[in-house]
């Protein structure tokens, strides 16, 4: 790595530079006093000197903006996984902006900076409370940002579907747009991050002492609470204001700093410095690259959205190489399990599948209408159950398949915080299927499962590549879902900011709704449901054995490799299959199963039973309140049950 260390920063500085020579020279004839004079008479002056360059100052003050914030917040943490983004700060600045342009525009007259700054604070404050008790635990930080980005995003799913007319614009500008048409930006924004910089230049000597034991910190007069508190306020005040005027940058502030420790620059400042000139220039190079796109493309895409499609996979590159220490699994609610072992007998099974049936029946016979709350027992509307019910047969073939792969992958890698939605599998399947439906490939169901498949065993493979030396590390493992999720979302934005008609459709299927479900439909999902669950259960043994070691199972028969890739070949299938129905953002795959350890099934048959028993009835109570809980509007089945899960998992982290 030393010639990555020697000449990384000289290598993207020309590669800038000779972009930006490109850039100029497309505009005709250039004159670089275009920079601070305008010539009024000369189209190219006017277009430099009031976008092109204000652009270029804007995307270099962001990128060094949020790699500052990065470092900020990791060195404060003690957390290489630390960012704007998986601590969800920059999507709280965003949401918040994105409740006030709908229901108090006033606010954004006043300080558009304060509503971003109120949304940033909290989130970060709701994190910190989940991650207070286990002494902000990497692992227990990195879920809690990922619970609470669940939760903006649902939401903010929920607000684009209602209110699309009123936030199309918003879509491209959250996903960070940096187009200019003047200087008010660069403006704003120079005096502000230059006068934090300094700030955060006069904490780099304490803060480097938080590398020490917080008692040897101590010793040496540092006050770790002020200290904290200053440098993650300049860290949130960074990101907001990079969010209230570009909107959400994604992937710079952790792509930034972990490129640099992976350059092997270890002391505190100059890792500081480099990552803000690393920052600024990937962000502006990525920017000026994008700039030749509108020639050969109709879609402009988003900066912000670039960035985490390109940074998603240095990251994944870099990710054996970053260094990171040693953390055992945070023990909490989601981690413990009862000592005593329970058996699920026959009469208790009997007994689970009369209360399936019993919700099955509640949920299709009642619901809320205009009249108000009909049952058809009463209203002989029986000719609502031909659209009901295929909705809720599938949503809870769904539930269980998502619960079996849960338990499948936990149990293989040893990760209790693994999930398909967690370690990016569900994200996986989506960049398939959103891939063979914009190419025209996607046209039949089964083109469609083909797609999502292959989508899902890329991202098990780049997890399984990334992870297997370091012993499926639950950091290495969050930090790869983190990446490939980012992928996933980068195309999202770039479908949305395209304008297509279809935009929507994906959108509203990405949210998991089951309202293009279909009677025809049921038949091969329970097909596929009945072979992937049955093969499950036929294969428990494997389930029992695996956690036990590589030499223990070798010992009693087991082929460690080939049961491997079986059981990941499995985990793609069901996950796939779930996510044609649902979308890939609900959490029902980490929340079912650490349920049913909690109530003392750890057999790996019990295991899986009762895990799919608890992900149907979720699945189906979810899709059944979704039509209730916004009526007439519908709220997809995937995104109550990410709130859902988002609620047990915060409850879960909040306690011992």
């Amino acid at each position: 790595m030393s010639w990555l260390r020697a000449g990384l920063l000289p290598v993207l500085g020309i590669a800038l530079l000779a972009v930006m020579a490109m850039q100029l020279s497309r505009q005709g004839d250039v004159d670089l006093s275009s920079l601070w004079h305008i010539d009024w008479s000369s189209p190219s002056s006017v277009k430099l000197h009031l976008t092109w360059w204000p652009r270029l100052a804007t995307t270099l003050i962001c990128g060094a903006a949020l790699a500052a914030a990065g470092v900020l917040m990791q060195q404060v943490l003690r957390n290489p996984l630390a960012s704007p983004s998986t601590l969800g700060v920059a999507n709280g600045a965003s949401f918040t902006l994105m409740l006030a342009t709908l229901y108090a525009p006033g606010l954004l007259a006043v300080s558009s900076i304060g509503v971003a700054l109120v949304g940033a604070v909290a989130v970060m404050l709701l994190v910190f409370a989940l991650a207070w008790r286990r002494a902000l635990s990497p692992s227990v930080v990195v879920v809690s940002g990922l619970v609470v980005n669940l939760y903006l995003g649902a939401f903010s799913t929920v607000l684009l579907m209602i209110n699309q007319d009123k936030l199309a614009g918003l879509m491209i500008w959250g996903a960070g747009s940096l187009v200019q048409t003047g200087w008010q930006d660069a403006a704003y924004l120079a005096p502000r991050v230059l006068a934090a910089l300094v700030l955060a230049t006069l904490f780099l000597k304490p803060l480097s002492l938080l590398e020490l034991s917080e008692q040897g910190a101590k010793s040496l007069g540092v006050s770790l609470a002020k200290l904290r508190v200053m440098c993650l306020g300049l860290a949130v005040l960074l990101t907001s204001w990079v969010v209230a005027t570009v909107g959400v940058i994604g992937f710079v502030g952790l792509a930034a700093p972990a490129i640099v420790r992976a350059c092997g620059v270890r002391r505190l400042a100059p890792r500081f410095l480099t990552a803000i000139v690393l920052g600024a220039l990937l962000l502006t190079l990525t920017d000026q690259l994008l700039q030749f796109l509108p020639i050969m493309a109709a879609m402009v895409i988003p900066t912000g959205a670039a960035t985490a499609a390109l940074g998603a996979p240095l990251l994944l590159w870099l990710l054996p190489r970053l260094p990171m220490r040693d953390q055992t699994h945070a023990q909490t609610v989601m981690t413990r399990h009862t000592d005593s072992v329970k058996r699920l007998r026959p009469r208790v099974l009997l007994m689970a599948a009369i209360a399936m049936m019993g919700l099955l029946g509640v949920t299709s016979t009642v619901s809320l209408q205009t009249e108000g709350w009909q049952w058809l027992a009463i209203t002989q509307e029986w000719h609502l159950l031909a659209w009901r019910l295929p909705r809720l047969i599938a949503a809870a073939l769904a539930g269980l398949m998502l619960a079996t792969a849960g338990v499948v992958i936990q149990r293989l890698s040893g990760n209790p915080m693994a999930s398909p939605e967690v370690i990016g599998v569900s994200s996986g399947t989506a960049m398939g299927l959103i891939v063979v439906i914009f190419s025209g490939l996607g046209t039949t169901v089964y083109a469609q499962f083909v797609g999502g498949f292959v989508g899902a065993m890329a991202a098990l493979l780049a997890i399984v590549l990334l992870n297997h030396r370091s012993g499926f590390q639950p950091e290495r493992l969050l930090l790869t879902g983190v990446a490939i999720t980012a992928l996933m979302n980068a195309l999202q934005s770039f479908v949305l900011a395209g304008g297509d008609p279809r935009s929507y459709q994906v959108l509203a299927w990405l949210s998991g709704s089951t309202y293009y479900v279909t009677a025809d439909a049921i038949a091969p999902l329970v097909f596929a449901a009945s072979l992937l669950v049955g093969t499950s259960m036929l294969i428990a043994r494997w389930l029992d054995i695996l956690p036990l070691g590589q030499t223990s199972a070798k010992a009693l028969g087991v082929s460690v490799t080939k049961v491997r890739l079986l059981l990941l070949v499995l985990v793609a299938a069901l996950t796939v299959a779930a996510t044609l129905v649902v979308g890939p953002i609900s959490f029902i795959g980490l929340m079912a199963p650490h349920m049913a350890r909690l109530l003392g099934f750890n057999k790996a048959r019990d295991h899986l039973l009762c895990a799919a028993l608890i992900g149907m009835g979720l699945m189906m109570f979810a899709d059944w309140a979704g039509r209730q809980v916004l009526y007439p509007q519908e709220v997809p089945a995937g995104l109550v049950a990410s709130l859902i899960g988002g609620m047990y998992l915060m409850w879960g982290l909040r306690r011992w």
